[in-house]
């Protein structure tokens, strides 16, 4: 298994689907590959978590 190259969502920039990251998904189960790129990824992360504070 080969990395991958997707395309963001989010921004349109390219990232890498890396080897290690498509075994850890298929061990978790998941059938599909990420969508937004890691920078997208920890932006929407941050943002549920400011939401969240109080």
């Amino acid at each position: 298994m080969a990395d991958k190259i997707l395309v963001c969502k989010d921004c349109g920039k390219e990232f890498a689907f890396t080897e290690g990251e498509q075994d850890f998904y298929k061990e978790k189960g998941f059938t599909n590959e990420p969508k937004c790129c890691p920078d997208c990824r920890k932006a929407r992360k941050a943002a549920r978590f400011e939401k969240k504070s109080y």
